[in-house]
């Protein structure tokens, strides 16, 4: 299904993902302030116009992709003139203000950060505990996270419009400023021997979670302040990201109480 919204094409599949394709479509969007996921760009498309458009992504902070027209093909059949768009489902926040928001109100802060956390479902799910739990934002990477779609939104069972999540450009960055800020910056990891437990979550605290896949990169784990784990005593040895993510939230929502 095809509809016109404020001069863009967008199309609503019935996975409701949505985009828009078309070099000048999509600098009208950002040209109007639309909140753009991510653009892919193919691989080997080099003109004057094409550069406009990176230009102006690089200045709103959107990450764009080059890719093969093959993936650009398997979104839209139509002219999509090498560039497609994801529309973002949210509004991204000011991870700034949502500190200092917290700090001029005497809170302290609990800032969750994901580290290549791409699933989207595992994402929604991960934002559904924060929300309920009152995590006061949560911080991505533009690039390597998973796509804050309607599938998201879905999975977060509405709580993506209510919870700030901020997009850093640089993870190991955002880290050190936020421990200039004073939050103390807590790894969940199976590399240590200290528990969950004997972390102090009622402190400005920076939670970092890793994938499944990988855990948290080597750049982040070099500025942590502390590393935790979470007790484990069965035969199984792990725990899905957005489960473990839980676990803790809850830990730390615990101790704030």
């Amino acid at each position: 299904m095809e509809k016109r919204n404020s001069g863009f094409l967008i199309n609503k599949q019935e996975s409701q993902k949505d985009y828009i394709f078309g070099i000048r479509a999509v600098m009208e969007a950002l040209h109007a302030g639309q909140d753009i996921d991510k653009i892919l760009v193919l691989k080997e498309q080099k003109n004057e116009l094409t550069d406009e458009l990176l230009q102006l992504a690089k200045a709103h902070r959107v990450p764009v992709s080059r890719v093969p027209d093959g993936k650009l093909n398997r979104i839209t059949r139509k002219n999509h003139q090498g560039v497609v768009a994801y529309i973002s489902s949210i509004a991204y926040a000011s991870l700034d203000n949502v500190v200092d928001g917290c700090f001029s109100k005497g809170i302290s802060p609990l800032i969750l950060i994901l580290d290549r956390i791409t699933d989207v479902r595992n994402f929604g799910a991960i934002c559904r505990t924060a929300e309920v739990a009152g995590v006061h934002a949560v911080v991505i990477p533009e690039k390597g996270s998973a796509q804050i779609n309607s599938d998201a939104v879905k999975t977060s069972a509405g709580a993506l419009n209510f919870l700030p999540v901020c997009r850093s450009r640089n993870l190991y960055y955002t880290v050190k400023d936020l421990k200039k800020m004073g939050l103390n910056v807590v790894s969940v990891t199976e590399k240590t021997d200290r528990e969950m437990y004997q972390a102090d979550f009622s402190a400005p605290t920076a939670l970092v979670m890793g994938s499944e896949e990988d855990g948290i990169s080597q750049d982040l784990m070099s500025i942590s302040d502390e590393f935790v784990k979470i007790p484990m005593h069965g035969h199984v040895d792990s725990l899905n990201v957005s489960v473990a993510t839980g676990v803790v939230i809850y830990e730390a929502m615990r101790q704030r109480k």
